[in-house]
């Protein structure tokens, strides 16, 4: 995980050298950031993450021998430190579910704005996940109408959470980072994380997406 003052290692995979290319010139404006190496395929990301160690990968989807949701999930089992941001220019449900359950920290699209791509970087590697606006909007409308069992179940578990926990799993459904929520909610982040931890807990939930789905299910949108 990043700390303040230290340098981001980020590799970059994508079977389309022009793409590489472009992350490298909008990773590189950034001093932060350090790119340690390239793949073509998820094969060779698998080799250059064990002898680069980097922090973040961006990964794609559809490369040749092993594609971007095949190394992610690859990763996983072997128990690489590295975060993976899914990048890439589809965003099935299918997909995106398929990325978040391999273990992907982020799923953004490769039409991301630049500065927003370096922003999902630091929050990647600083142990928060980061989802694509339309992303999200898709992960929300496919649990939006909620059946009554879902339901109640959600909010017998909102039940277990402090009035505080509540406002941070709202805050996180609204798509906050640790930082946005700390200065809305007047608390520090050392905070924050420890209330994120406790609704991981209580809410049986292993990512953000699924606090989300929590309060969107019990009808606190």
């Amino acid at each position: 995980m990043a700390a303040v003052g230290m340098t981001i290692r980020v590799a970059l995979v994508d079977d389309d050298a022009l793409v590489r290319a472009g992350l490298r010139m909008i990773l590189g404006g950034d001093p932060a950031l350090e790119i340690v190496g390239e793949a073509s395929d998820g094969r060779a990301a698998l080799d250059l993450i064990s002898s680069e160690v980097p922090d973040v990968v961006l990964m794609d989807i559809r490369m040749p021998r092993m594609d971007g949701l095949a190394a992610t999930r690859a990763l996983q089992e072997r128990g690489d430190r590295a975060r993976v941001i899914v990048l890439t220019t589809f965003d099935t449900d299918d997909m995106v579910f398929t990325a978040l359950r391999h273990g992907a920290a982020g799923f953004l699209l490769k039409d991301t704005p630049p500065a927003q791509l370096v922003a999902a970087v630091h929050r990647v590697a600083n142990g928060e996940p980061m989802l694509s606006p339309s992303v999200t909007a898709q992960l929300i409308a496919s649990v939006v109408a909620a059946p009554d069992d879902r339901r109640q179940r959600a909010r017998e578990l909102l039940g277990r959470l402090t009035d505080r926990e509540t406002e941070v799993a709202i805050a996180i459904e609204r798509g906050l980072s640790n930082a946005e929520i700390a200065a809305e909610l007047f608390m520090g982040v050392a905070t924050v994380k420890t209330h994120v931890g406790h609704l991981f807990t209580k809410l049986d939930a292993a990512n953000r997406v699924q606090i989300a789905r929590c309060i969107h299910d019990a009808g606190l949108a």
